[in-house]
């Protein structure tokens, strides 16, 4: 009779073990299924110091308070000017702080870009930065050396409210597939679709200085998280 007594309570305790290990590896399958869905950690791409992991014309670029700083506020800018990674990117969300307070003068930064060959251009989406006859065009979107022209413009009053036009702005750009948004102090202002299929979707990310007046573009803290293709 003892044994009978403690045989059910044996069968119980393995029946509960036999359910807590089933609830672990549904547990474990579930993590793993959330971190496949997961993008990527962010990683920084400029590390405050150096141009390691860059490229492009140093004498209109150089790391001042750990930031780089495109152009001269001395001196005309006579071409345009792009400083671009080494490393080529396609599904993304970057994020930066810009800062650019010069109404006669625009800058901007390229993605799913590349070098023209022999050239100081680079062909690409860029989102645009500064003004064009006291019209804002943060948030922007241009087609570089393509089809040259804006594929969408940010709506300029909102732009107008979210800028701070000498102060550092959060900007965040996120290409997905045919899919791109730009955010602006963490706000969105654009959302454009890519329905050309013969369009890139990879490249360099470059930081751009305007040809023009002189003028400086600050870009500091540049991280990326690199996202999984839809």
């Amino acid at each position: 009779m003892k044994h009978a007594a403690i045989y059910p309570k044996l069968v119980i305790g393995h029946s509960n073990l036999c359910m807590i290990c089933l609830l672990m590896v549904s547990l474990f399958i579930q993590c793993c299924m959330n971190r496949d869905k997961n993008d990527i950690p962010s990683s920084r791409i400029f590390d405050g110091q150096t141009f390691d992991g860059w490229e492009g014309p140093m004498e209109f670029f150089r790391i001042e308070n750990q930031s780089i700083v495109a152009g001269s506020a001395e001196k005309p800018i006579p071409l345009n000017q792009f400083l671009c990674t080494e490393t080529v990117y396609s599904d993304f969300e970057l994020t930066l702080l810009v800062k650019f307070s010069s109404l006669k003068n625009n800058a901007g930064v390229q993605f799913r870009s590349k070098r023209i060959p022999d050239n100081h251009e680079v062909i690409g989406y860029q989102a645009d930065v500064g003004f064009l006859d006291t019209i804002p065009l943060w948030g922007s979107l241009y087609d570089e050396s393509r089809r040259n022209r804006f594929l969408k413009r940010a709506d300029a009053k909102k732009v107008v409210e979210l800028i701070k036009l000498d102060d550092w702005n959060l900007y965040k750009i996120h290409a997905q597939g045919a899919n791109i948004s730009i955010s602006l102090n963490d706000v969105n202002v654009l959302n454009f679709i890519e329905k050309d299929d013969n369009v890139s979707r990879e490249g360099v990310i470059c930081l751009q200085i305007h040809s023009g007046v002189p003028s400086e573009a600050w870009y500091k803290n540049i991280e990326i998280k690199e996202l999984r293709s839809r």
